[in-house]
């Protein structure tokens, strides 16, 4: 049953080519928004928390700050309305998911960059 699976997922699901990033990157991501027989594309820019799940049902979450307020969000990496990612900068994390950065504030919140 699960090679059936994996032959539909790999035969008819529309995989986009996006730069490789994971937990502790910086990620703008543009996507479609719909109002009314209108689109626009708007962009959220944050931090990764965390990626999850595998190919036609893999997920990102992003968290950013507006103002004083935390603000997460989460993508499907198959999205049909996600135009494309840009990465930011790499960050230097140890972990898969690090939702201990919601606690974070101030200093504390910022994210070691990743040298090459």
């Amino acid at each position: 049953m699960s090679s059936l699976i994996n032959f539909v997922e790999d035969e008819f699901v529309t995989k986009k080519t996006y730069p490789t990033f994971s937990s502790g990157d910086t990620i703008t991501v543009y996507y479609e928004i719909k109002e009314g027989n209108k689109t626009r594309v708007q962009f959220f820019k944050g931090v990764v928390l965390q990626r999850r799940g595998s190919s036609s049902t893999e997920t990102f979450t992003i968290r950013k700050m507006s103002g004083s307020i935390g603000v997460e969000r989460i993508f499907p990496v198959n999205s049909p309305l996600i135009q494309k990612i840009e990465l930011n900068k790499k960050g230097k994390v140890r972990r898969a998911r690090i939702f201990y950065f919601r606690n974070l504030t101030g200093k504390k919140a910022k994210i070691q960059e990743k040298r090459n």
